[in-house]
């Protein structure tokens, strides 16, 4: 075989690997949702079996971030014994800033890191904050990218009272 020839068979294999060896692409509505007790998140998760989630990825220094903690507030405390979960996922990189962010603003929801991204690179995550829908069978139900007020509070509350009341 010439030097020509085996420089494209080699070529050809390793963009195969390439390829094979790539992230998956980001999970869309109906997809299974990544289990978030197997990416590296720091903090402690609840018993998610059989819950619906809300899963909110933050930063200590985004203005719609913080503009949307206290409709997370009360939708967490309106459905937390109804089976939903509310889970904030910082993207601080400096944990200071996301534990002085948290004193705070005294969430009653469950917060965690994302000290490596590496939950918002599953999920391709594209502004912020965004926020994730998931059902009672771990399913990706719904995406939203940034925060509106209570236009987007409107529509994690449909969405939830429409998932909690599948059995």
């Amino acid at each position: 075989m010439n030097m020509s020839l085996r420089s494209l068979r080699a070529g050809l294999l390793a963009a195969a690997f390439l390829a094979a060896t790539s992230f998956a692409a980001p999970p869309k509505p109906g997809d299974a949702f990544p289990d978030l007790s197997k990416v590296g998140l720091e903090g402690t998760l609840p018993d998610l079996s059989g819950k619906v989630l809300l899963v909110d990825f933050w930063a200590s220094w985004c203005g719609p971030c913080r503009a949307s903690f206290p409709a997370l507030k009360e939708i967490a405390e309106k459905y937390k014994d109804k089976g939903l979960v509310v889970i904030g996922v910082s993207l601080d990189e400096d944990k200071a800033d996301m534990d002085a962010f948290v004193r705070k603003t005294s969430p009653n929801f469950t917060i965690v890191r994302d000290p490596k991204s590496k939950l918002a690179e599953m999920l391709d995550v594209q502004a912020m904050p965004s926020s994730f829908i998931v059902d009672r069978s771990g399913k990706l139900v719904a995406t939203h990218l940034g925060y509106s007020g209570d236009a987007t509070k409107k529509e994690y509350i449909e969405e939830i009272e429409r998932l909690l009341a599948k059995p």
